[in-house]
């Protein structure tokens, strides 16, 4: 008996095999480029300066962007399920753009709550807003409406531009690094320290999880709410879940990497072309691909134009860009 065919162009065997090699060789790439070029040979063995570097910037700033770039993949894949639109991401939906007005709150206005857990509670609440007040307006009338989910996604991803200038301009004085928090909202990965790296990699494992959860009802509701009514799916329920979780996932990438824009619409589509559209197989695989990217991205920004950076967000976006309007093109009637 031969086996099934599996839906995507590419075996899971294959894709597995493809991610490491592509995980590895990013790896080394950007262990080895930034400020200093530091050749493998001398952060591998284990001693002196180059070596030293390595181990206290390099390698947390490798999985600092890691995390943020699979934490946009998720988002991206879980609102593209739940909208059911395949141009959704929390860039364009406006979701990212209300984790930043949460966050510029947390960084600009002093508050009893301590920083580290401001801003991420902040972003989360800006970016759960953004996603509901999206939500709603291309639900009305009943059904959705791609045409007006975009223009609501767009308009309030600028209308909360202006919100965070307009904060910037009355709370940045002499005693705000303005610079940072400007350089932060057009995107750039932060270095975290050893027990941040923790909480990071357990957050990121409690969000694959999450997304994994939503498998069944994506794949249901990819088939219609009346189909996945009746495969048991409380779609009003699901919804409001699988929102709430993207949303999670957007301040997460949002706290430790600013304004990252289109990496959750590209990184879903290219895994949908080689896997299928099974989400089960794409969340883990959307968790690592989205990861390696934004690696390969930042490493792109620390050595360009070394020692100075480019913003990560202002990379994604001469690549996302033109990504979206092929996509525009392609589904053009």
């Amino acid at each position: 008996m031969s086996t099934p065919r599996t839906h995507g162009r590419l075996s899971p065997a294959a894709a597995w095999t493809t991610f490491g090699v592509l995980g590895l060789a990013t790896a080394v790439l950007a262990l080895s480029v930034g400020a200093a070029t530091v050749p493998p040979m001398a952060w591998w063995s284990g001693s002196g300066v180059e070596a030293e570097l390595v181990r206290v910037c390099g390698a947390p700033r490798v999985a600092a962007a890691f995390f943020v770039g699979a934490c946009l993949a998720l988002a991206g894949l879980a609102f593209q399920g739940v909208f059911r639109n395949p141009l959704a991401e929390p860039y364009l939906l406006g979701s990212a753009s209300g984790a930043a007005v949460g966050a510029a709150v947390a960084l600009l206005i002093p508050a009893v709550v301590p920083q580290a857990w401001s801003l991420p509670l902040l972003a989360f609440a800006g970016a759960w807003g953004a996603s509901w007040l999206v939500l709603l307006i291309g639900r009305m009338g009943g059904e959705w409406q791609t045409g007006r989910l975009l223009l609501a996604g767009v308009a309030l991803a600028a209308i909360l531009a202006a919100l965070r200038s307009l904060l910037l301009m009355i709370y940045g004085d002499e005693s705000t690094n303005l610079r940072a928090v400007i350089s932060w909202q057009l995107g750039g990965i932060q270095t975290p320290t050893a027990d941040e790296l923790v909480w990071m990699a357990l957050a990121l494992g409690v969000l694959v999880l999450l997304v994994r959860s939503l498998a069944f009802g994506l794949d249901a509701l990819g088939m219609g709410e009346d189909t996945a009514h009746s495969m048991g799916v409380r779609v009003p329920r699901f919804s409001a879940w699988a929102v709430l979780v993207a949303s999670l996932a957007t301040a997460l990438a949002v706290s430790w990497g600013g304004l990252i824009g289109f990496v959750g619409l590209i990184v879903p589509h290219v895994l949908r072309w080689c896997m299928g559209p099974l989400h089960a197989r794409l969340v883990p695989a959307c968790a690592v691909a989205g990861g390696i990217l934004l690696v390969l991205v930042d490493a792109v920004a620390r050595s360009a134009l070394a020692p100075s950076e480019i913003p990560a967000g202002l990379l994604t976006a001469l690549i996302g860009g033109p990504f979206f309007l092929a996509l525009l093109l392609w589904r053009r009637p």
